[in-house]
């Protein structure tokens, strides 16, 4: 007798409850959502304040968040190890494969996004509404302020963007975590792990719930978007 297809195997893992399968898949989410949280919380008032003020040397930091953007996922890894290694100047807090270290680099990853979305949204709300919120003499703070406030579907995107780069991030997390199971393992390295191991059944199972929630981010992306160009 044969047996059973490996996504068969994979949805029997996910409707049993699996609790290997559903602690990775709970660490995964709460790394990410922190990561998202603390990315989104920093970076929406300066891509909000890049929007706004004018300063010398402006054009310089836009660069290097553009360039941040596609930087690769392994080398803020390395950054992240070198700074957390014993050797680096933060390697006294012994936080190099623990997931505070994950939230770290998955943070330095979310952040570009979050500022860069941030700042070509308000961009175009300034250049509708900068006139007027000058004319009420609203300062430059005051009016970054005013227009985060109102670009309230763009603020959403914003943070669904930093949570979906975060959730999907691999290379970082193998480099700083070290894919240590019960501590460290998300889905992404765990169907690395899974995959070189050809247990392809619990690999997949991890794939199906990235599949969902890309889906469901995107699908909630979408969605805010569409209600934004209704208003």
């Amino acid at each position: 007798m044969t047996d059973p297809p490996a996504l068969l195997l994979a949805v029997d893992l996910l409707v049993r409850g699996d609790r290997e399968v559903l602690q990775t898949i709970g660490r995964s989410l709460q790394v990410s959502l922190t990561a998202a949280s603390i990315a989104f919380v920093l970076g929406a008032p300066c891509g909000g304040w890049l929007a706004v003020v004018r300063f010398p040397g402006r054009w310089a930091v836009l660069v290097m968040v553009n360039a941040a953007l596609g930087l690769p996922p392994v080398v803020v890894g390395l950054v992240v190890y070198l700074t957390l290694s014993r050797a680096g100047p933060l390697g006294a807090l012994d936080l190099l494969f623990t997931p505070l270290a994950m939230v770290l680099a998955q943070t330095m990853l979310a952040l570009p996004i979050v500022v860069a979305l941030v700042h070509r949204a308000a961009t175009s709300l300034w250049s509708e509404y900068g006139d007027a919120l000058t004319i009420d003499g609203a300062s430059r703070r005051r009016a970054a302020a005013v227009v985060l406030a109102m670009m309230g579907p763009g603020l959403v995107t914003a943070f669904l963007a930093a949570f979906g780069r975060a959730i999907a991030e691999v290379g970082a997390l193998l480099v700083v975590g070290g894919n240590i199971a019960g501590v460290t393992r998300t889905m992404t390295t765990a169907i690395a792990l899974e995959t070189s191991k050809g247990d392809l059944p619990r690999a997949l199972a991890f794939g199906m719930i990235l599949i969902a929630l890309t889906i469901g981010v995107t699908g909630a992306a979408f969605l805010v978007g569409r209600l934004a160009e209704r208003r």
